[in-house]
């Protein structure tokens, strides 16, 4: 069996803390090695954290304001050059880009992927 394929415990789902924000605030990240975004969302109760994300192939600023996500917000944050990414936004890789993980109807910010 592959590492991906590998089962895990419910005890270790639960480890991951999935949560829905709202994009606030984009802006770009010229000092990116890739082409990337600056991206705050809100979480709510957990707060506004930022992030560093290469979706600028498939999002534009527009595209990304207002527009629920899916984050992981509890990795230790990560030193992406100047800039210290907050959390993971999730998405899937594609041959024209990452698509976001988005949410098909409004949910409070914060609330956890169940």
């Amino acid at each position: 069996m592959s590492v991906q394929n590998e089962p895990i415990g419910w005890a270790d789902f639960e480890r991951v803390h999935l949560c829905a924000g709202t994009v606030i605030r984009v802006e770009p990240f010229p000092e990116a090695r890739k082409p990337a975004w600056k991206v705050w969302v809100d979480f709510g109760p957990h707060g506004i954290k930022k992030t560093s994300a290469q979706i600028h192939a498939l999002y534009g600023v527009d595209d990304l304001v207002g527009r629920q996500i899916v984050g992981v917000i509890n990795f230790p944050p990560k030193q992406v050059g100047p800039f210290l990414s907050e959390f993971l936004l999730t998405g899937f890789h594609t041959d024209a880009g990452v698509v976001v993980t988005a949410i098909e109807r409004p949910v409070p910010n914060g609330a956890r992927l169940a």
